[in-house]
């Protein structure tokens, strides 16, 4: 792989440990990248309102993950001159993209939910 001034080259090898690709793979394949996603997915929401739809998400990762996202191009921050001032979350039409696969990532971990339990059960259960 090429090294540039401005970083690695986009050679598109995610198994090259130095390949942009294996970062963004990285940013689309966390779960919390997940399910913000997701919920943008349908419609504008507020950073509070994220929080609330995701169980678990601390305000650190929530925040640190709508950065990234919104640094990767994934996500649009809007600013309301208003007070009290308001800020939407939206996904731009490259985080739009990424509906499709991870929808069929969801289906695919709800479809495979029984055989996947029955396995980490008989797994952690050896008899």
């Amino acid at each position: 792989m090429v090294t540039t001034q401005a970083g690695p080259a986009l050679d598109g090898d995610p198994y090259s440990a130095g390949c942009a690709t294996r970062r963004i793979l990285d940013r689309i394949g966390d779960r919390w990248t997940v399910l913000i996603v997701g919920v943008l997915g349908e419609g504008d929401a507020r950073f509070s309102e994220l929080g609330r739809r995701i169980e678990g998400v601390s305000q650190k990762m929530l925040t640190q993950t709508l950065r990234g996202l919104e640094r990767d191009g994934l996500v649009r921050r809007t600013v309301y001159p208003e007070v009290p001032v308001r800020v939407e979350y939206a996904l731009t039409d490259a985080g739009r993209t990424l509906l499709e696969p991870l929808r069929a990532l969801q289906k695919w971990a709800i479809e495979h939910l029984p055989d996947i339990s029955a396995s980490q059960t008989a797994y952690d259960n050896p008899e």
